[in-house]
């Protein structure tokens, strides 16, 4: 199982920008498909992004659309999710999420198709 960390959570005012990164070791993530999640308090964990293994395809839940954008390096083993104009309610711990797969191309929301977590980084935005 490839282990993954998040970084780059902190506190931002609305509007503003954070820039979260996710570090792979154990494995490659060039054979993941890879995503983000979010979980707010009292909330269930919900998609935010999803990245192909390829980076060729992308795919972000409606909320954030425009704003948030998933990035991939697979020689440097990491993930990334910009964040930009950001709002209260995308205050949450943010989690990075791998899925082994075969396919270039297949991309998911779907959280029980992502078998290895990272702790969370918390995103703290005010008004």
């Amino acid at each position: 199982q490839v282990q993954l960390v998040e970084s780059g959570g902190g506190l931002v005012q609305a509007g503003g920008s954070l820039r979260l990164s996710c570090a792979a070791s154990g494995r490659t993530v060039s054979n993941y498909r890879m995503g983000w999640f979010r979980q707010a308090p009292g909330k269930e964990r919900e998609f935010v992004a999803a990245i192909s293994r390829n980076g060729g395809y992308t795919k972000y839940t409606d909320s954030v659309k425009g704003r948030f954008t998933i990035s991939r390096d697979n020689a440097k083993n990491t993930v990334s999710l910009q964040m930009n104009n950001l709002k209260p309610e995308d205050t949450a711990v943010y989690y990075c999420a791998a899925g082994q797969t075969s396919s270039d191309t297949y991309v998911t929301a779907a959280r029980n198709e992502y078998r290895s977590w990272g702790p969370g980084t918390q995103v703290t935005v005010s008004s």
